[in-house]
């Protein structure tokens, strides 16, 4: 494998909007809501880059379906659980080595005015360098309401 990964190639993905049902309150998992998600799948780009092949690369189509069958899917409570279930199935592709998921919750349950809210989590595949990276997450808790909340 070339030095492409370890320099920062990656393949992004930006702004997939994606109905789903998650959040702690009892309405977010009854009413869908808008999502946003940005990946970064890191990975060699230099097999795809000489063969000008699709087969020797991760296929953003395939990473974005990932992306729609885990938002659409089961309820989760936390942004945190469906950025690592998103994660998860992108390092499903084995030429995948690493993928950041940004997932944005375009219209959270708060009291304030706000663009979104969001996680976004850094994953390595098992066994690569450094394990598993960690997660970030950027919820903010209005007045009153706790953390869980205002996920």
């Amino acid at each position: 494998m070339g030095s492409g990964a370890s320099d920062g190639d990656r393949i992004e993905v930006r702004g997939l909007r994606v109905d789903g049902v998650h959040g702690v309150l009892e309405e977010e998992r009854v009413h869908a809501q808008p999502f946003e998600v940005d990946l970064d799948l890191y990975l060699d780009t230099e097999p795809a880059a000489s063969a000008d092949d699709l087969s020797t690369t991760a296929d953003y189509a395939a990473a974005a379906d990932a992306v729609v069958a885990v938002v659409s899917g089961p309820p989760r409570r936390l942004l945190e659980s469906l950025a690592a279930a998103i994660a998860q199935r992108v390092l499903d592709d084995r030429r995948v080595e690493s993928v950041t998921v940004v997932i944005r919750k375009l219209l959270p349950p708060l009291a304030q005015e706000v663009a979104s809210t969001g996680v976004r989590i850094h994953r390595r595949r098992a066994g690569g360098a450094g394990g598993a990276g960690g997660a970030g997450g950027a919820g903010g808790a209005g007045p009153g309401r706790g953390a869980p909340e205002s996920r």
